[in-house]
């Protein structure tokens, strides 16, 4: 030690290490977490680390209908080549994290690597929820979530006895399968719980509507059934869905798309306090019931609610970066859940307060059943102001 220099002064003066910053989870909404932060260069006061399950870096599932349509892995690709070694963030993929340890700060991966954290995010996303009905694990039974789903269904359609796919669920995703299969060249089926297809944005003769349209297109839509049982044939893989209360359903290849359950088997293992509805718990700082964990995206709970859209898990990332770099008035109070997008070539939007659920809001509705085009827009007591809406057919 120079002489007149104080143990206590030489430490102060040393160097500060950067606290460790691990991000679990590589999807849309955990890259934009990184992203952001590099973009504010604010990932220079941070030793940050990416841990995803996928071997891919990030990619645009909301996209993932295109690659059926000529767009490849490359194209589908969120991170620029060389972005993790150019901003010196340290990044492993294809190794999970399956243990959460929140005494020592640690995560332990599938392949026993070990990762210290002072903050943690978990962006862990959501899995296909795949129902328990007998032969739902037959050979030619897919899910529809990522790049390796859309290879392993376009290697099974190229059969040359694959002639019939049938997708099991009539909501967004189910209808993204649905065009998945008709753009393979497969009779194509929609099979729906619900009476009507997008129940959860679309109200009766919107998706009225919609699913005129896409019979147009050659889909055949079944509402109100579920099926009890997969049939097998030779192989043993599937070559049927059986139902209770009508004929069976003849199909050489079956997409399950009957909705999401959240990736929150980490947080459960862990003691972290989870969601009404499952997910975990977070409050508008995004904090979990452990200060030094925060989670966004699918796996995020606010005020009890689960958002499965990644328009709320983008605005969760914005937030969550403003509160690293420092500004305790940033806090995440909800999200704009409105959807525009193309279902087998058909515009559907929603925004708002679509089924108009307000005390004293009224519904103006366009039912053109010649066109089949719906137009609703929901509007205040007094007529004053719009509330939400829903655009079938023509969303401009």
């Amino acid at each position: 030690m120079c002489p007149g220099m104080d143990a206590t002064y030489r430490s102060e003066n040393r160097p500060r290490r950067p606290d460790r910053l691990v991000v679990v989870g590589n999807g849309m909404v955990g890259h934009r977490l990184v992203e952001t932060l590099v973009a504010r260069g604010a990932h220079r006061d941070w030793d940050v680390t990416v841990l995803g399950e996928e071997r891919r870096p990030a990619y645009d599932r909301v996209r993932l209908s295109s690659w059926f349509s000529g767009a490849d892995a490359d194209q589908l690709c969120l991170v620029p080549p060389g972005f993790y070694e150019a901003n010196g963030i340290a990044a492993h993929l294809g190794d999970p994290v399956a243990v959460l340890d929140r005494a020592r700060h640690v995560v332990v991966t599938r392949t026993g690597r070990e990762v210290r954290y002072d903050r943690l995010v978990l962006a862990t996303g959501s899995l296909p929820f795949v129902p328990s009905i007998p032969g739902i694990r037959a050979a030619g039974v897919f899910t529809y979530r990522t790049i390796e789903d859309t290879e392993a269904i376009a290697a099974w359609a190229s059969r040359t006895e694959v002639r019939r796919g049938a997708v099991i669920g009539g909501g967004l995703l189910g209808l993204e399968a649905a065009s998945a299969l008709m753009a393979l060249g497969l009779q194509t089926h929609v099979v729906e719980l619900s009476d009507r297809l997008m129940p959860v944005q679309l109200d009766e003769r919107g998706a009225g509507a919609l699913q005129r349209r896409v019979e147009h297109l050659g889909v055949t839509v079944h509402l109100g059934c579920s099926a009890s049982e997969l049939t097998t044939g030779i192989g043993p893989a599937v070559s049927g869905l059986r139902f209770e209360d009508r004929d069976d359903l003849m199909t050489d290849l079956v997409v399950v798309s009957a909705g999401i359950r959240p990736r929150d088997e980490l947080a459960r293992a862990s003691g972290l306090v989870l969601g009404t509805k499952g997910g975990i718990a977070v409050d508008d700082t995004l904090t979990t019931s452990d200060a030094d964990i925060h989670a966004i995206g699918e796996i995020a709970s606010h005020e009890g609610r689960l958002y499965g859209l990644v328009g709320p898990g983008y605005e969760m990332a914005r937030v969550l970066v403003d509160r690293l770099g420092g500004d305790e008035r940033a806090a995440f109070v909800g999200a704009n859940t409105s959807t525009r997008l193309k279902l087998l070539g058909v515009d559907v939007a929603t925004f708002g307060d679509a089924f108009a659920t307000t005390g004293g809001s009224r519904g103006l509705t366009w039912d053109d059943p010649i066109n089949d085009i719906y137009k609703k827009l929901v509007v205040s007591a007094g007529g004053t102001e719009v509330l939400g809406g829903m655009l079938v057919g023509d969303a401009s």
